[in-house]
């Protein structure tokens, strides 16, 4: 049985953005959509059943609102549901590991504008065994496509597939983005950096990108492809274009016990920071 998409929903008001982008990718797909509310019980005061039972009664509400929304979206779409007593980060996390895509609203609580990603985003994206698209409000401006971030010395193959793969049912554009930028040499007590010819390192950083993608072109015909071998940093670079695009996808190659965790430097900014959905595809 193939795996479904999975979306996790809190209240309506944040989450029907992700709802839609959800519906829309398992229509392409031709996969089950299940709308997942995970909730647990935390009053600040003494517990009142009472009010545990209310609020596990909204939820209820709210899951129903979302699954009928995502239901009268795609007449025929096989839409299932579930409500959880457990915490939403555990859930959602567990529950990637049997999806074929997870899909999360952007919202978070802490007031910073340029932030808008709670700490259950963050945490999903960081573990979840499949693919994570962390959804914000659409931009009716945005009219480019997709942009992917690649690595061309070491690229990962999960990231161009999964950009490559959205790009084509969506038909939209692809635009792929390697920033590179000069290495430093190091000399005794200082990074010093050498003389360089602009133009030659460019040019064979292009050359790299190109090469990289020239494969996935063949797979991929029906994509129109542009190529952007720039000198910046990764992060900056997909952020900026989060602007214009409909799409962002990133790589996950961050370990467990590093200091951005499992995301990374560059896949955590492009998160924090876009203003489009953003996809967390992991590596490894």
């Amino acid at each position: 049985m193939a795996h479904p998409v999975i979306v996790g929903v809190d209240d309506p008001a944040s989450a029907g953005n992700a709802v839609d982008w959800a519906a829309d990718e398992a229509q392409s797909r031709g996969l089950r959509l299940h709308v997942v509310h995970a909730w647990v019980w935390e009053p600040h005061q003494a517990p009142d059943p009472a009010d545990a039972e209310a609020s596990r009664r909204a939820g209820a509400d709210t899951l129903h609102e979302l699954t009928e929304r995502a239901a009268a979206r795609h007449r025929g779409l096989d839409v299932s549901s579930e409500l959880l007593d457990a915490s939403p980060r555990d859930t959602l996390v567990t529950l990637s590991a049997a999806a074929g895509l997870l899909v999360v609203g952007s919202r978070g609580t802490g007031g910073f504008h340029e932030l808008l990603v709670g700490s259950t985003t963050l945490h999903v994206a960081a573990h979840a065994a499949c693919p994570v698209v962390v959804v914000r409000a659409p931009d009716p401006a945005a009219r480019d496509g997709v942009a992917v971030g690649v690595h061309a010395r070491e690229p990962a193959e999960g990231v161009l597939h999964f950009a490559f793969d959205t790009a084509g049912r969506r038909g939209l554009p692809l635009r792929a983005v390697h920033a590179w930028s000069y290495p430093l040499v190091l000399g005794p007590g200082h990074a010093m950096p050498p003389v360089y010819e602009t133009g030659h390192v460019a040019a064979e950083e292009q050359r790299l990108l190109a090469e990289v993608m020239a494969g996935w072109q063949q797979k991929y015909p029906e994509v129109p492809v542009e190529e952007d071998a720039v000198r910046s940093g990764p992060a900056k670079q997909l952020v900026a274009l989060s602007r214009t695009h409909q799409l962002v996808v990133v790589g996950r190659h961050g370990k467990p016990e590093g200091p951005f965790g499992r995301m990374g430097s560059v896949s955590q900014a492009v998160v924090l920071h876009a203003h489009c959905p953003v996809a967390v595809v992991p590596t490894s």
